[in-house]
């Protein structure tokens, strides 16, 4: 796959999860759908909070799938990386795309209906990391059951935009991390 093939899907998720979660929100809630957006504190510490966990997050992921017992897990996911010829712009777009997209959806629309928990075990479900075929996989997906956990809480406290930040630089500290290893 080339540079331009993972743009349709960056593109996709920046636009087809909130339009999703814009219309699940319509029928479940009785609020204007901008106010998920509203913080919870105040913006600048949602700032700080989303780009400080992003990083802990990400480089904790990072220790985890570049330990020798998962090279089969690293290896995976530095084809896969590798496979698209992302530079550093595009590293950060694709990042914002899943961290703003994926984030209406599951932290501000399904987790007021599904719990902290339930939320976090579909979303890293449906990214394939928890994997009943795959032990290793499902250690790492175990690792990210629990950070999204955190994630939904950080959301809960102190507003969607810190997840967003979060997950958008947990994306970047390993899209950038496996291309490094290239």
């Amino acid at each position: 796959m080339k540079k331009n093939s993972i743009l349709p899907l960056a593109l996709g998720t920046l636009l087809g999860f909130p339009t999703l979660a814009f219309i699940i929100h319509y029928f479940l809630f009785d609020t204007h759908f901008l106010l998920l957006f509203v913080s919870k504190s105040n913006l600048v510490l949602e700032l700080i909070i989303g780009t400080i966990s992003g990083v802990s997050f990400g480089y904790l992921a990072w220790l985890i799938i570049s330990m020798p017992f998962m090279s089969s897990v690293f290896d995976k996911y530095k084809s896969l990386i590798n496979t698209f010829e992302l530079d550093l712009s595009l590293i950060f777009f694709v990042s914002f795309c899943a961290g703003f997209g994926e984030e209406i959806l599951f932290r501000g629309v399904l987790q007021p209906h599904l719990g902290v928990w339930l939320t976090a075990i579909i979303f890293v479900a449906i990214h394939g990391y928890l994997n009943p075929k795959n032990w290793k996989i499902s250690v790492y997906g175990i690792y990210l059951t629990v950070v999204i956990g955190v994630v939904g809480y950080l959301s809960q406290y102190f507003g969607l935009i810190t997840a967003i930040i979060s997950h958008m630089i947990i994306d970047v500290v390993l899209f950038y991390k496996l291309k490094e290893n290239n």
